[in-house]
């Protein structure tokens, strides 16, 4: 109970210090607004590293899942979302509970895509090859009228685009995955 109290705590000092934080990045919003854009969000907070020893995929009392923080912070999502008429043709996430949530809160309405799964833990790491080959031929195969999100985890956005990501943060790439601009969504 002490460290529930605490977290919505840090959460209230959050928002009192950091009231629009930076969804006043209009170039970024700009950005997207023009369509045609992947947007990678890796998911929302989930505390700790890599998931337990003996996780299973479609348990998600199992795995590593978003706390309070990450809640809010796939609400933030959201918010950024809507409150800027952003329109998305589809969004697409992880098999992870992490991803579905961050995607289920922050957008509703996903499509789960093993392409996007993490290949973190061991048991996984040999899918990486063959899961980003999938990724970029399906990016390469897409038709895109307003954008295409995708929610996935560190892994899979550092092994496609070579960059590192906070959780939650929001990286605006082209077709041809040139990145284009970054949001973070919690300071």
């Amino acid at each position: 109970m002490f460290i529930y109290k605490l977290q919505i705590k840090i959460i209230f000092i959050f928002f009192i210090f950091f009231p629009s934080f930076s969804w006043s990045d209009t170039s970024i919003i700009d950005l997207i607004k023009q369509g045609e854009k992947l947007i990678f969000i890796r998911h929302a907070y989930a505390p700790g590293n890599g998931d337990p020893r003996n996780f299973i995929l479609e348990d998600c009392n199992t795995q590593r899942n978003l706390n309070i923080v990450g809640i809010e912070q796939s609400n933030i999502i959201k918010k950024f979302f809507k409150n800027n008429n952003i329109k998305i043709d589809r969004v697409l996430s992880s098999e992870w509970c992490r991803c579905k949530d961050t995607a289920k809160i922050a957008f509703d309405d996903y499509k789960t895509f093993n392409a996007l799964n993490s290949f973190y833990d061991p048991k996984f790491a040999n899918n990486e090859s063959s899961q980003i080959e999938v990724l970029k031929k399906y990016i390469e195969d897409l038709e895109i009228r307003n954008n295409i999100v995708f929610i996935t985890h560190y892994v899979v956005i550092y092994s496609l685009l070579k960059i590192s990501t906070q959780s939650g943060e929001i990286i605006v790439t082209n077709k041809n995955l040139k990145v284009l601009g970054r949001k973070k969504t919690l300071n």
